[in-house]
């Protein structure tokens, strides 16, 4: 995923410098005149932070869903355990056979 963002940065730059040219870029009623790196480099990272903000729901849900299943895998291992020390010895697995 790094070296994906670094080519990306890489051409993103390359084009920016290529392309140095003073344009007027217009918004609503407001206008301005800037060098077209500028405008590359600033449309680049307003793209990078939406898609990173756009991605931070699944990444909080993700992590819950983690520590939701790391809890329920102590709970297991924990009732595994009482039941080896109830029965006296290794608990029989689904298939029948004994570890």
């Amino acid at each position: 995923m790094l070296i994906l963002l670094v080519v990306l940065l890489t051409l993103v730059a390359t084009f920016a410098l290529q392309n140095p040219g003073i344009i007027v870029v217009r918004f609503l009623t407001v206008s301005g005149s800037t060098s077209l790196l500028v405008v590359i480099v600033l449309s680049f990272g307003t793209g990078v932070l939406v898609g990173a903000l756009a991605g931070l729901p699944g990444f909080f849900r993700r992590r819950k869903e983690i520590a939701a299943a790391s809890r329920r895998i102590r709970e297991l291992e924990t009732e595994v355990g009482n039941l080896k020390k109830k029965t006296g010895g290794p608990v029989p697995s689904a298939s029948g056979a004994i570890p």
